[in-house]
């Protein structure tokens, strides 16, 4: 028997809405326990396939008590998004500029993901509506902003009385932003402040403020859940802000793969505090790149070389355990047959699911990776199985990305 004609005995075909439900809850049967957190992962962003994906399965989750949906971007501007799904005034394409980071809002499917959950929100109660999360730190491809936000909303947020006394240098130890945003740090440590006494300084404030809102928990979090957790998620991100400046000022060698998993560990700590926030009204569906979510170590080309890192996944799932599970993607219109990628589109009509431990079975020890289908696409290879659940694949697309930087 062929390997295609094998997976084709092993996937499920998930040519409509209902036959992507009935797969999905089988497989979500087999589980020792229900998932809290279900992680959809795709292989590039701004190839439409993948979110209209995503946004097919949310709608099926829905029915099944999914509360909120996070999705790749900044965990501060989602606020935006979230607002106006549960009701606000603001116009939705002021929403999708401001409420995503990395241009994502011009992405195929999340405008109709936001138009849907205001939508399917409207008239309902507030532990029935679904609610927008971001995970994402507050980061961009060309650096990160200076930590004056995060630091001074934690500490705005504290009453003066439990502030401590390190941040009574807060402005002067911050400075100018610009020191902090200079993009030519991405690529040169010493044009980095992330090593000056100044920032380690900060790096003190930061610890003192988390330390501050741990210990008045008991009195500010009965009195206001949301405005403390929004605390609580600045002075995070300040503390994960400082470390990443401070990787930035760093000449080692593995100075990449050191500032990619900082931003997966401030993913992760985001992610379980999203877990947390929404556990008594129900699982979570996340949305992200594979490799921010597969369970495995992660691995990107950068340059000539290879950079590998602990993904955010990775680090929830050692937290989480059988309540996490990882559904990863990929597609290719042309793939070679003798790759993983060749033998899923043999054996998909539009989109499939394997369980990853009967795939992983059935591949011959020889089986190749394909190539990617445009700059940034990732391809899974037989090794990346042993961080999936299960994998769809999607043969229905002609790969075009479409633009949305």
């Amino acid at each position: 028997m062929s390997t295609a004609a094998a997976l084709r005995g092993i996937g499920r075909q998930l040519d409509d809405p209902a036959s992507l439900g009935r797969a999905l809850d089988e497989l979500l049967a087999t589980r020792p326990e229900p998932p809290t957190l279900l992680a959809l992962g795709e292989p590039t962003h701004g190839i439409e396939a993948f979110p209209l994906l995503r946004n097919e399965l949310l709608g099926h989750l829905v029915e099944r008590g999914y509360r909120s949906i996070v999705l790749e971007t900044d965990v501060f501007a989602a606020s935006v998004v979230d607002d106006y799904v549960a009701g606000g005034t603001a116009e939705i394409d002021t929403v999708l500029a401001t409420g995503f980071s990395h241009g994502f809002g011009a992405v195929p499917g999340n405008r109709e993901l936001v138009e849907w959950l205001r939508a399917h929100n409207a008239g309902r109660a507030e532990q029935d509506r679904v609610r927008f999360h971001g995970f994402d730190a507050p980061l961009e491809f060309s650096g990160a902003p200076s930590p004056r936000r995060a630091l001074s909303s934690a500490n705005d947020y504290l009453p003066a009385a439990l502030r401590p006394a390190s941040v009574r240098d807060l402005d002067a130890l911050l400075g100018e932003d610009a020191d902090w945003t200079n993009q030519a740090a991405m690529f040169d440590p010493a044009a980095s402040v992330g090593d000056s006494d100044r920032a380690r300084a900060l790096r003190i404030v930061a610890d003192d403020l988390a330390s501050a809102l741990r210990r008045a928990a008991p009195g500010l979090r009965s009195a206001d859940p949301t405005g403390y957790d929004h605390a609580v998620a600045h002075a995070r991100t300040a503390q994960g802000l400082l470390r990443y400046h401070a990787a930035m000022a760093s000449p080692a060698p593995d100075r990449i793969a050191t500032l990619l998993s900082l931003r997966a560990e401030m993913m992760a700590e985001n992610l379980l505090a999203i877990v947390a926030q929404e556990q008594r009204r129900g699982p979570s569906l996340v949305f992200a790149h594979n490799i921010h979510l597969q369970r495995a170590q992660s691995h990107m080309p950068v340059g000539e070389s290879e950079v590998s890192w602990g993904s955010a996944g990775a680090l929830v799932g050692l937290t989480l355990g059988e309540r996490y599970v990882f559904l990863a993607t990929d597609a290719n219109p042309d793939s070679d047959p003798g790759t993983l990628q060749g033998v899923l589109a043999e054996a998909t009509t539009r989109r499939a699911l394997f369980p990853a431990p009967a795939l992983r079975a059935a591949l011959a020890p020889s089986m190749g990776t394909g190539e990617p289908i445009v700059p940034g696409h990732i391809p899974l290879g037989p090794a990346d199985l042993d961080g999936a659940d299960a994998v769809i694949f999607v043969a229905d697309t002609d790969g075009r990305r479409h633009q949305y930087w």
